[in-house]
């Protein structure tokens, strides 16, 4: 019997594949008013169910929907002066409408591994054909944001159900680019 938990509301009713030919496009925030519009030029990668407690989350999500493009080929399009960075602190330099709360993109601007890459949500893509996400990561953390632990067994198994593996980090792939990056800079490991 499938599991009621709500992941995402683009995921629920299950993973839907993306378009091999997918080459970006316009995600547009919540606002019926003035609508935040950023372009994204080609594909997203790494698009995953991100369980982390910083990521914007639809209402009623215990996952966001979150992918990266390269920095250099997102824009504003139109209603840039409503973006405002949630936590200038922040690794992701999360901008987010002040209208409708919805982040549009965070691009990693500080030295890391992922820098030059902007996280986005592609769900809000006005096109479809998205690639879809391939996995789920920082599945624990959901708590931290007020899942009981006694539901993290049925959040796993509707995860699984799903076609998705979940991660209390990111996936092996994306870690594995993170450790590398460490080692080099740390000069272990040259290549």
């Amino acid at each position: 019997m499938p599991s009621q938990v709500s992941i995402h509301p683009a995921l629920n009713g299950g993973v839907k594949a993306g378009q091999a030919n997918f080459n970006g496009g316009t995600l547009v925030c919540a606002c019926a008013d003035r609508p935040v519009k950023v372009k994204v030029e080609g594909t997203v990668l790494h698009n995953h169910a991100c369980g982390c407690s910083k990521c914007w989350k639809p209402e009623g999500a215990a996952f966001s929907i979150v992918a990266v493009a390269p920095t250099d080929k997102v824009t504003v399009l139109e209603n840039g002066d409503k973006l405002k960075v949630v936590d200038p602190s922040a690794l992701i330099q999360r901008h987010a409408c002040t209208g409708c709360g919805v982040h549009m993109y965070g691009p990693v601007e500080r030295d890391h591994a992922f820098t030059g890459l902007s996280f986005v949500h592609p769900e809000r893509f006005q096109e479809g054909g998205w690639p879809a996400p391939g996995f789920a990561a920082f599945v624990s953390s959901i708590i931290e944001t007020g899942t009981p632990p006694s539901a993290m067994a049925g959040v796993r198994s509707k995860i699984e159900e799903l076609g998705l593996e979940p991660y209390d980090c990111l996936n092996p792939t994306l870690m594995d680019a993170i450790s590398t990056w460490v080692a080099k800079k740390a000069g272990t490991l040259r290549e």
